[in-house]
């Protein structure tokens, strides 16, 4: 049975702002906005919906694109380059990699872990192999295997919206529990706002499926403004 249809509508392009608006918001407040300051947290809750958006959309292009060598040439260019303006931004030593790098190279492994998954040719065993490789190469990266397993559910259940968002809730819930796996010592309101993934939940629900108007600022954008808009917020934390 499908999910419910909604009035209210949200083609790609819309849900590409949408993510790139709350990554900045997500960012600013995490460099400019200093820990006490009261509701904090919920700008930072709201910043988490960029992640499953993008994941989302990554999942998406995997569908659509033309050329799948091309995109993922593409993500891995950004990742690269978007790795020394994240961590310089989040006080990470750029040359470890290994500890901490940029969200782009966990979207990255997502994407060959879902055209690797998808490759029927290949039997079960060695197909998930593959997507564990993809799992521990995105282990240091921003959201690291959190962001590979969500690319592969949206992935695999393309099309079927009501399955997309059980593998969502899911992944989610492992999201929820990383702060216990690892032994993390969040404060509690840190916590709450990875809550924050939910909200994205009505408006994968609102998506058309539709690309919208073909926009080359808007493509480009969805891949060039996260390493742009971080060596800006580096550089006036920096300077100003």
């Amino acid at each position: 049975m499908d999910v419910k249809t909604h009035s209210f509508k949200l083609n790609g392009n819309q849900l590409k702002l949408i993510a790139i608006a709350a990554m900045a918001l997500d960012h600013c407040v995490a460099v400019f906005v200093p820990q006490q300051i009261a509701g904090r947290w919920i700008l930072r809750m709201l910043g988490r919906m960029a992640a499953p958006i993008m994941c989302y959309l990554i999942a998406e292009g995997y569908w659509h694109t033309s050329n799948l060598k091309k995109y993922m040439a593409r993500l891995f260019v950004v990742a690269v380059i978007s790795h020394f303006p994240y961590n310089l931004c989040f006080g990470y030593d750029v040359w470890h990699f290994w500890e901490a790098t940029d969200v782009m190279v966990a979207l990255f492994a997502g994407l060959a872990a879902l055209a690797a998954f998808e490759k029927k040719e290949l039997p079960l065993w060695l197909r998930l192999f593959f997507v564990a490789v993809c799992c521990a190469f995105a282990y240091s990266a921003n959201w690291n295997y959190i962001a590979v397993l969500w690319i592969l559910g949206f992935g695999v259940f393309h099309g079927d919206k009501r399955r997309q968002l059980a593998a969502f809730t899911a992944v989610a819930g492992l999201y929820l529990l990383q702060p216990f796996i690892y032994g993390m010592n969040l404060a509690f309101i840190s916590y709450i706002r990875r809550f924050g993934v939910f909200l994205v939940i009505p408006l994968l629900l609102a998506y058309s499926g539709e690309r919208g108007k073909k926009n080359k600022w808007i493509k480009w954008a969805f891949y060039w403004f996260y390493p742009v808009h971080l060596w800006v917020i580096y550089l006036i934390n920096q300077f100003v």
